[in-house]
């Protein structure tokens, strides 16, 4: 895995390093963390150095006691500069939060903290994601500021729009959600290459909705995270990956080709089209069993009725489509969400009624592996037999997942 450079500037959002720092590290990364002193302001360093296990360096003059080395690292033999070790050693920085004040210096080059200094002398990607309020984020001086950053390659991340620190203030200037700032980081390691470069992989992700009438809708709790998971995992191991989001919670991944949908029918579309140049299909998507017969054109009145009764029909097999749509090379896994104590069985049945390579089942009766949550718990179930990954961060859980797919594909070019 990678060594991850966390600069954290001052502002509210501080908090949401400490979770950054959290899905990087347990997601195998080595973190380092750097703190200007306006951020101690907001958050405590200790915090950060029970997360990562690692000190956080706030003054440039200061010492390292690990020398530079990241966590896993052998520590060099000499005591180096420490900001020019974590530099030199670093595959990647990110700065988040990334305050106006410290956009400014970047911008100008001012090495007046370890955080600024480190930046100046990082070699590897570097990333910013700004957070303030949305009046300093849309003065000309920011902007100006973020696209020189961005002329000199610095990769800048879109802060989010919604309710700001400033109580009644509404606007853009959130610090993203942190699992999409790590998948903006993975997104910009260098690639090592490997068995998936040239691999076109197509993912699906979230839960379709069926109209009852213009304003409501029929549908499932399913947020995408563990699709948005496969595809930046994808990613890491150098695929061609295309995601279809269905009302995702999140933004898709950093390097992904995205197409966004919202029903069943648009859904089996977009995959209907993609699928004849994919080599790997994860059907992580949730798509609705049932549709409204006769959706109105109109918002049904609460009182137009004493009383409502809609007629469902079946919405199409989408991954039962694509299995009988395959090609020779493709490899198709589909997902299960089940509750029940013969879950296994039906998601075994659901693999030789569909025809595809494999699933996916996990239980949504648990709530620390249910719907939106950041972990799972999944059992792969395959013709050879089931493979059971324990309780993980979906991260961990899209690298196994991935495992298993690479394992299918080696098998089904081996000679007989």
């Amino acid at each position: 895995m990678a060594r991850i450079l966390l600069g954290v500037s001052g502002g509210i959002a501080a908090y949401k390093g400490l979770e950054l720092a959290r899905l990087a590290t347990r997601a195998g990364h080595g973190v380092r963390v750097l703190m200007t002193p306006a951020a101690h302001r907001f958050v405590g360093a200790a915090s950060f150095e029970g997360i990562v296990g690692a000190p956080v360096l706030t003054d440039e003059f200061e010492r390292d006691p690990m020398r530079g080395a990241y966590p896993g690292d052998e520590p060099p033999t000499h005591d180096p500069i420490g900001h020019l070790e974590l530099a030199a050693r670093a595959d990647a920085m990110i700065v988040a939060p990334a305050s106006a004040n410290t956009i400014a210096k970047l911008a100008a080059g001012i090495c007046d903290s370890i955080l600024t200094t480190s930046f100046l002398a990082v070699t590897a990607p570097r990333l910013v994601a700004p957070a303030m309020n949305d009046r300093m984020y849309a003065d000309a001086a920011t902007v100006e500021n973020l696209t020189t950053l961005g002329r000199r390659g610095v990769r800048v991340i879109e802060p989010d729009s919604g309710p700001l620190a400033s109580r009644g203030e509404h606007g853009r200037g959130r610090l993203p959600d942190p699992a999409r700032l790590l998948t903006e980081v993975e997104a910009a390691l260098p690639s090592a290459g490997g068995s998936w470069d040239g691999l076109r992989v197509l993912v699906t992700a979230g839960g379709t909705r069926e109209p009852l009438d213009p304003v409501r809708f029929i549908g499932n709790r399913s947020s995408g995270r563990m699709g948005i998971a496969l595809a930046a995992a994808a990613v890491r191991r150098g695929a061609d990956v295309r995601l279809i989001g269905a009302n995702l919670a999140l933004a898709a991944p950093a390097g992904v080709q995205a197409t966004e949908v919202e029903t069943t029918a648009e859904l089996a579309q977009a995959v209907e089209a993609e699928l004849p140049s994919a080599h790997v299909l994860l059907m992580a998507a949730a798509p609705a069993d049932f549709r409204v017969a006769d959706a109105s054109d109109a918002k049904i009145a609460r009182d137009s009725a004493a009383e409502l009764r809609l007629e469902l029909e079946p919405t199409d097999d989408i991954l039962a489509a694509a299995s009988r749509a395959r090609r020779a090379g493709q490899t198709l896994v589909g997902f299960a969400a089940e509750t029940g104590a013969d879950a296994i069985a039906r998601a075994r049945a659901k693999l030789e009624r569909k025809g595809v390579d494999a699933i996916v089942f996990n239980d949504v009766s648990r709530s620390e592996i249910g719907f939106d949550s950041a972990d799972n718990e999944v059992t792969i179930v395959e013709r050879g037999g089931d493979h059971h990954i324990p309780l993980a961060p979906k991260t961990q859980v899209a690298d196994a997942i991935l495992d298993r797919v690479e394992a299918l594909r080696a098998a089904s070019s081996s000679p007989a």
